[in-house]
């Protein structure tokens, strides 16, 4: 760790991020333009990201299975809105072993062609739906402006695609992953999300309906942290998947898709991070708590690390690191654990021996506030608690932070000045010109129209006229 102090987030919050990324050993930028390294650290967080989903798709009957990387231009072709939304981010392979290839491929933006032509192949009756697959992969697009974890030209993600035979049961799918998303994002990584609907320009290239988690960060810019898309028959008609009911008629298959990505790492960096660097929560901490030894010569060394062993074998339930290094001083590792973000530090030296007990401090609330003292006796419980606590008061920060930064604007010069510092919840019409004269105006889009709508009837917030849904406008990563 550089002992260099990190750029504040008021002085220049993109600095902020992308130094503490690199700091924290997260990620570091690739030989190739856009790319990034996930280094272990970061990998480790990605991983029980992974794992805390992965959880949750096999509880609701979803089967993990591999495609393939490359997939033939003439997949993408096959569905219009799709190619058409995707053909600018494409990156296409035209040589293969030396020799120029009959049909160029496509190296996967996402998998909904390919997936839906083996589906063709797969489901043939009634009997054989509904089909829920989800996949563990990593995708290119070929992106311009690129942020490590938030915007790169390749990231890591998974991405579920399911088929079945009736459009309710596609839409309750599609409903059923976005509230799978949510809990994850609120339970998991203490980040309050906000459940809606995108609008017919902001949808997925090729949905019917697209639904999406919207995350406030630390900037209070938005972050779309997670899609789930109902896809009505458009690839089923584009790719033949059909089956025969139980009538004995062909019917073509109703399909979802939905994703969330390495971005989310982004999005807990940014919703808990302070100015002394990451906040993690416990449940997706890659360590949760780490053990620092403090003594100044042999004599307290034998008597502190013994104990600390001990402390370690007693907390074998968590994630414990042990900073044993004799090259920097304790509190140098102090200020390195902080800013990588664990949440609990545990500090045993010879007077902590003698009381049979040790110096909990928490990440989440600095200084001596956040100190206390536990017995050695049913440690275990007590640090279980203590996490809970971190967990329980990280989502209660972050909530309030957010419900601070909402407002609902009085007319539309209200609106150009919230959404400079926050979020903007007002009636919209639905029309897309309004939509682009918004954004145009104020650098400001449609987030979602929120599934949990108030009622009622407004006047929309730019044209005056007739609404009966509310918006959050808001800028975004």
């Amino acid at each position: 760790m550089s002992e260099e102090k990190l750029p504040t987030r008021a002085e220049n919050y993109s600095e902020w991020y992308n130094t503490l990324v690199q700091r924290a050993e997260l990620a570091d930028y690739a030989p190739v333009r856009g790319c990034m390294v996930v280094r272990p650290y970061g990998w480790a967080l990605w991983e029980n990201i992974q794992s805390a989903l992965d959880r949750r798709f096999k509880a609701t009957g979803h089967v993990n299975a591999a495609f393939p990387l490359f997939i033939p231009m003439s997949f993408l072709e096959k569905e219009k809105e799709h190619v058409e939304g995707f053909s600018p981010e494409l990156a296409v392979v035209t040589i293969g072993g030396g020799e120029t290839l009959e049909e160029p491929l496509v190296v996967r933006p996402t998998s909904e062609t390919i997936i839906g032509h083996m589906y063709s192949k797969w489901i043939k009756s009634y009997r054989d739906l509904p089909v829920l697959i989800n996949q563990w992969a990593n995708v290119v697009r070929w992106e311009m402006r690129t942020r490590l974890f938030l915007r790169t030209l390749e990231f890591y993600w998974q991405e579920g695609h399911t088929a079945h035979a009736t459009a309710a049961e596609a839409e309750e799918e599609t409903i059923r992953m976005l509230n799978q998303y949510a809990d994850f994002a609120i339970n998991e990584a203490a980040v309050p999300v906000i459940r809606g609907r995108k609008s017919a320009t902001e949808k997925f290239a090729g949905a019917q309906h697209s639904y999406t988690i919207e995350a406030m960060m630390g900037d209070t810019r938005a972050l779309q942290s997670g899609t789930s898309h109902n896809l009505g028959q458009n690839f089923a008609k584009a790719f033949e998947i059909r089956f025969l009911d139980e009538s004995n008629t062909l019917q073509y298959c109703w399909t979802t898709s939905w994703g969330l990505s390495t971005r989310f790492v982004g999005a807990i960096i940014m919703t808990h991070g302070d100015d002394q660097g990451l906040v993690l929560p416990p449940r997706l901490a890659p360590i949760q708590l780490v053990i620092v030894p403090i003594y100044r010569n042999d004599e307290e060394k034998s008597a502190v690390l013994p104990v600390v062993e001990q402390v370690k074998g007693l907390l074998s339930e968590f994630r414990v690191k042990v900073d044993d290094r004799t090259e920097v001083t304790p509190g140098f590792k102090f200020n390195d654990w902080e800013m990588r973000g664990v949440p609990l530090r545990l500090e045993i030296g010879p007077k902590d021996v003698e009381k049979h007990s040790v110096m909990a401090a928490r990440r989440d609330i600095p200084g001596k506030p956040g100190k206390s003292i536990l017995s050695m006796e049913n440690l275990a419980a007590q640090i279980g608690s203590l996490l809970d606590e971190v967990q329980a008061g990280l989502l209660a920060k972050a909530t309030r932070f957010r419900d601070e930064h909402i407002f609902e604007p009085r007319d539309y010069g209200h609106l150009k000045e919230v959404v400079q510092n926050g979020w903007a919840y007002a009636w919209w019409c639905g029309s897309a010109d309004c939509e682009a004269k918004i954004k145009e105006e104020t650098k400001a889009t449609t987030r979602c129209i929120p599934l949990d709508q108030e009622g009622g009837k407004g006047k929309c917030i730019y044209c005056g006229q007739p609404a009966d849904e509310k918006v959050y406008f808001a800028r975004a990563y």
